[in-house]
């Protein structure tokens, strides 16, 4: 195994095994019928994650690539904390390091940023009060969205249940009939000759 296989599995064995909160289902089981994401009610997608951007300054960004997944285990051991699934994401390249999440409202993801008796804040604290802020060796960066019960539509076939599929809350239902296509389940109405039906 060259250089380069051995830092990405190193890499990897840093942000730990994917871990995630799966209701309960299996999480190398393929599901091999069509399928969709069942949810009711608002939830969020937070997308959060890192960029090494100089690598020979570990001392800035291992701290940083270290308590990342600290804290989704603290969130994954308190079925109250609102999250309800978390998937790694590794790539492109070795630089980059994150997470997309599934949380049951804003309010939650919010309360568990700002507790000073987490691992988030103080964290965040560090970043910005030892230096590695302002040097950018390393950067950090997040995305949210919360999403209505209507706007969204997933589909699934041949894989393991998989992001929102995956999360706590969530059922697996046939998508099939009105829902065998992303504006049918998005609940749209589409011209009868429309090409791109069926996807």
């Amino acid at each position: 195994m060259g250089v380069l296989g051995r830092l990405r599995r190193g890499l990897a064995s840093l942000v730990g095994p994917e871990r995630r909160a799966d209701g309960g289902r299996d999480p190398d089981g393929v599901v091999t019928e069509k399928v969709q994401a069942d949810r009711e009610g608002e939830f969020v997608v937070f997308q959060i994650g890192m960029r090494v951007n100089q690598f020979w300054k570990v001392h800035r960004w291992l701290p940083v690539a270290l308590v990342a997944p600290r804290m989704v285990r603290e969130l994954q051991s308190d079925p109250d904390s609102g999250l309800l699934g978390s998937r790694t994401v590794v790539g492109p390249g070795l630089r980059n390091i994150g997470f997309v999440q599934y949380w049951d409202s804003f309010e939650s993801l919010r309360e568990y940023a700002h507790d000073e008796d987490r691992r988030h804040r103080p964290a965040w604290v560090d970043y910005y009060q030892d230096g590695t802020a302002d040097d950018s060796s390393v950067g950090i960066w997040h995305e949210t969205y919360v999403v209505g019960e209507d706007d969204h539509e997933t589909v699934y076939n041949n894989v393991p249940p998989h992001g929102l599929g995956a999360a706590d809350g969530s059922d697996l239902v046939p998508a099939t009939g009105d829902s065998d296509s992303a504006t049918g389940r998005l609940g749209r109405r589409v011209q009868a000759d429309d090409p791109s039906e069926g996807a």
